[in-house]
């Protein structure tokens, strides 16, 4: 953990352009003349964010799907999509699930590269939108007095993973193949004041959110729509993975997508995140950190 911040803090003095928002948000925006580019990279590593038993059609799915909710926190329309891909086994079934995924988010392939090695297989893939709205919405801007909302729910993806690590009956789809939430992202970019995914837990993607825009938000966790028992609320909250979007947006405003209010934002208090009326003192045990 504190290897991986002293290395993007040190990367931060490297990245001084506009473009790269500080290295403190889930993408680069780059305005080309009349355009406004979004840019974004995720990478996924065998045996951390998948399980072995997992085919690499759903792999190649989950790759695609977790860049372009980043590119929906932003409100952009994907323009396509660049692969890093480790060669070795079952090539095939990544292909028949990459292309299935291209096909049902409408994006193309437009390049990349390809390597052999030894090892744990990791791939990567970058992301490229086009943001129709300026300006383009960041995890800084959440106001006083704004409402907090989700749209989507949290818990399905952790069900889904206990169920393929462990045999169960849950839906295993929220974690094999989560959905973008493009044409939601897109909607809402126009109203919001800022706008993140959920993708390492809802209560820490809440904690960068305030933190960044210098306020608290104040959460009730008995609003949160789950997607999982009730019994496993607190788990939920933490889990990630869900690729929800966490927004704020004033309280009076008509939103074109269905959300649910799950708190406020209040004034810097003690720490970021208030919840429940507790504070907490730090993101640890909030989510995932790698």
């Amino acid at each position: 953990m504190a290897d991986e911040l002293a290395f993007i803090q040190s990367l931060r003095a490297l990245a001084p352009d506009p473009a790269a928002r500080g290295l403190a948000d889930d993408a680069a925006v780059l305005r080309i003349g009349e355009e406004t580019l979004v840019l974004t990279k995720d990478m996924m590593v065998e045996g951390v964010h998948w399980l072995p038993e997992q085919s690499l059609a759903d792999v190649a799915w989950k790759l695609l799907a977790v860049n372009l909710s980043d590119l929906a926190a932003k409100g952009a329309e994907p323009v396509g999509v660049l692969l890093g891909y480790m060669i070795g086994a079952d090539d095939a079934a990544f292909l028949e699930g990459l292309q299935e995924a291209l096909g049902t988010f409408d994006v193309p392939l437009l390049g990349g590269d390809t390597v052999s090695g030894e090892g744990p297989r990791t791939f990567s893939l970058t992301a490229i939108g086009r943001a129709p709205h300026s300006p383009v919405p960041s995890r800084r801007g959440a106001q006083v007095g704004d409402a907090v909302y989700l749209c989507g729910s949290a818990g399905g993806a952790m069900m889904g993973f206990e169920a393929l690590a462990r045999g169960g009956t849950a839906d295993v789809t929220p974690f094999a193949r989560p959905i973008a939430l493009l044409a939601e992202g897109r909607a809402l970019a126009p109203l919001v004041t800022a706008m993140m995914d959920v993708s390492d837990g809802l209560l820490l993607d809440a904690w960068r959110m305030a933190e960044a825009s210098r306020v608290t938000l104040a959460l009730d966790s008995r609003a949160v729509p789950l997607a999982a028992p009730e019994a496993r609320r607190n788990d939920a909250l933490r889990w990630g993975d869900d690729y929800a979007l966490l927004f704020t947006a004033p309280a009076d405003a008509q939103l074109p997508v269905t959300a649910t209010r799950i708190g406020s934002v209040e004034p810097r208090g003690e720490t970021p995140l208030r919840l429940d009326g507790e504070w907490h003192d730090g993101p640890r045990g909030l989510g995932y950190q790698h």
